[in-house]
């Protein structure tokens, strides 16, 4: 992995950005593309917000795109372009915590402050047969306090590393390699029995589900989108015209909707895609529909909206869910239904 030894802050700063919930595997590639595009934070800074969030496609989260943004800018604006070099200036930082802050810390600056991670969590939960939640305000006050004693001052760069990838390697969530494991002599899960039930965590995340469908309304050859302002985890990403309904919802009622709104014309001809598709987030499960609108002429309705060539689509960012539809009707052409509708003939 590129970033493993690296000493450049901003290398480091940007691979934990993109890594916070993220799989190396997949984080792997955007890295890359990343400091392909922008060898420096100024090139970062600097860069057009749309090009950004399009590299950015894909890995979800998108506040953490924005703060990166934000931050690359005070950096360049504020700093010089350079990177602060003490844990209070960097846990300063937006969209910086403390785990990141002792991160870039350590190895960037070899300076004193353990990282505290998923792996250190476990590790630690196992080796000292620890029981409190890792989620609770006390559980992570003890588990920071004993991985700052434990840390090794003089290496806190490479200990911190060695820590998450041991974690990674061998005490891992699931079928952890305990018969070679150096601490099973001493790892109080192990000798108990407990390795699969610590680290401990007492709160579920609560999901719901919501379901939406999308109109994508085309005249000639354009079609109209819009950048999302609202700030949700979708902000700066953009979208096709959309209702959101309850589970029951039939398409059919849906095209009222819009219809209602102003989106659907005298003589525009409709087709609703037979595909759900479905994207799973942290707090909610979404689940889309989409609707094909060709109409005769712009519907007054979306003149706040921007009409782009459907050829440009692909250089604009879209949630993953769009993202699937446009794939799918690319690749695979479209599977839709089509029914009678009163403001036009079935094209």
């Amino acid at each position: 992995m590129p970033w493993k030894e690296e000493k450049d802050p901003y290398k480091i700063w940007l691979s934990e950005i993109i890594l916070q919930q993220t799989r190396v595997e997949q984080g792997l590639a955007y890295y890359n593309s990343f400091i392909q595009h922008f060898p420096t934070i100024s090139h970062l800074a600097l860069a057009e917000e749309k090009k950004v969030f399009k590299l950015w496609e894909g890995l979800g989260y998108y506040s953490r795109c924005r703060n990166l943004i934000a931050t690359a800018k005070y950096i360049h604006q504020e700093l010089k372009g350079i990177f602060p070099g003490t844990y209070e200036e960097i846990l300063n930082l937006k969209g910086i915590g403390p785990y990141t802050a002792s991160a870039i810390a350590s190895f960037a600056f070899n300076l004193p402050f353990a990282v505290v991670d998923g792996n250190v969590f476990r590790i630690l939960a196992r080796v000292f047969g620890i029981t409190d939640p890792i989620d609770s305000t006390a559980g992570r006050k003890k588990f920071t306090q004993l991985a700052a004693q434990l840390l090794d001052q003089e290496r806190p760069g490479k200990y911190n590393q060695a820590i998450m990838d041991f974690g990674a390697t061998v005490c891992k969530p699931a079928a952890p390699l305990c018969f070679d494991c150096i601490f099973k002599k001493y790892c109080i899960a192990y000798a108990e029995n407990k390795i699969e039930t610590l680290p401990v965590k007492e709160k579920k995340l609560k999901q719901r589900n919501r379901f939406f469908c999308f109109f994508l309304v085309q005249h000639q050859n354009k079609i109209a989108i819009r950048e999302r302002t609202e700030k949700d985890i979708w902000r700066h990403l953009h979208e096709f015209p959309v209702v959101e309904l309850t589970e029951n919802t039939a398409p059919e009622q849906a095209v009222n909707a819009a219809r209602n709104l102003g989106w659907v014309t005298e003589g525009a001809t409709l087709k609703t895609d037979d595909t759900t598709y479905r994207q799973k987030l942290t707090h909610q499960n979404i689940h889309a529909r989409m609707v094909r609108v060709y109409a005769d002429q712009k519907p007054p309705a979306l003149k706040t909206y921007d009409w782009v060539p459907v050829k440009d689509l692909k250089s604009y960012s879209f949630p993953k869910i769009i993202n699937d539809f446009l794939e799918n009707s690319n690749d695979t052409g479209q599977n839709h239904t089509s029914y009678p509708e009163k403001t036009g003939t079935q094209h």
